[in-house]
């Protein structure tokens, strides 16, 4: 077929301008990848810069706390968890994960039986006992803490986000324990609706947002997603939900590829 090859001149500037392309790329990489180890050095330095203050080092310190202010936290590993999640961010930290698996270390100093985490199989635990012991500790530990962040002024800075992975079933299953040999009851892992608590940020708390079917399978009304509960985080942070990062390719990836900031807590 006549005119479908290049003559030598074009294939000359077309190879040029194919090398002026790779060196335009070649010049984007290493420039970003300096970017990025600038970047890092930087996290670095305020993370190192953070581990060695004084003032993290005294926020550790939990006797330098009123012991009634510890007593009402309660004095066990939730409660000063979250007593110390305070005292980190008045040194300047800027995000806490408090992680709330077994109130005791021992996991037998409330009762006989323990108190175990929240994957509430029934291989794993007796529910109704199990709650009984553990739902009283996340309360006094929760509840001080809300209520610590709100009489120190801080209600509006920090934002308190409590969440697990997932809900539980609806329907309680009966499966013989690992510990106890004997059959008991218990609630399995269930993705389709959970919910979770909303405090400080300044946001217009004292309300429930959204609903479920009444055995709590599926959502009803105004459903959310993870991402919804993330852009309204982000919002809090002054970060824009819709922006964009460029991946190796160069094409922009959003950090959230859905999902909107909770109106209702606005």
């Amino acid at each position: 077929v006549e005119n479908l090859g290049l003559t030598q001149a074009m294939s000359d500037r077309l190879d040029d301008r194919v090398a002026l392309l790779d060196g335009f790329d070649r010049f984007r990489r290493e420039a970003e990848r300096a970017a990025e180890m600038s970047a890092v050095d930087e996290f670095n330095r305020r993370a190192l810069d953070l581990l060695t203050s004084s003032n993290v080092r005294r926020a550790f310190d939990l006797s330098e706390e009123d012991p009634k202010l510890r007593d009402r936290y309660g004095r066990h590993a939730w409660g000063q968890r979250a007593l110390l999640a305070r005292r980190l961010v008045e040194a300047g930290s800027s995000f806490v994960t408090m992680v709330m698996e077994n109130p005791y270390q021992s996991g037998v100093e409330s009762d006989p039986e323990g108190v175990y985490n929240w994957d509430s199989h029934a291989v794993n635990c007796h529910l109704f006992k199990d709650f009984l012991n553990r739902a009283p500790i996340y309360d006094r530990a929760v509840t001080a803490l809300v209520e610590d962040l709100y009489n120190r002024g801080l209600d509006r800075k920090v934002l308190l986000i409590v969440t697990g992975e997932f809900g539980r079933t609806p329907k309680i299953s009966t499966q013989k324990g690992t510990r106890t040999g004997v059959d008991q009851p218990g609630r399995d892992h269930w993705p389709n609706a959970m919910s979770i608590l909303v405090a400080g940020g300044g946001m217009q708390t004292g309300q429930v947002v959204g609903s479920t079917t009444p055995k709590g399978e599926t959502p009803l009304n105004r459903p959310l997603t993870p991402n919804d509960l993330w852009a309204t985080m982000y919002r809090h942070l002054g970060i824009d939900p819709e922006t964009t990062f460029p991946d190796r390719s160069g094409r922009p990836m959003p950090i959230l590829p859905y999902g909107e900031p909770i109106t209702e807590l606005l």
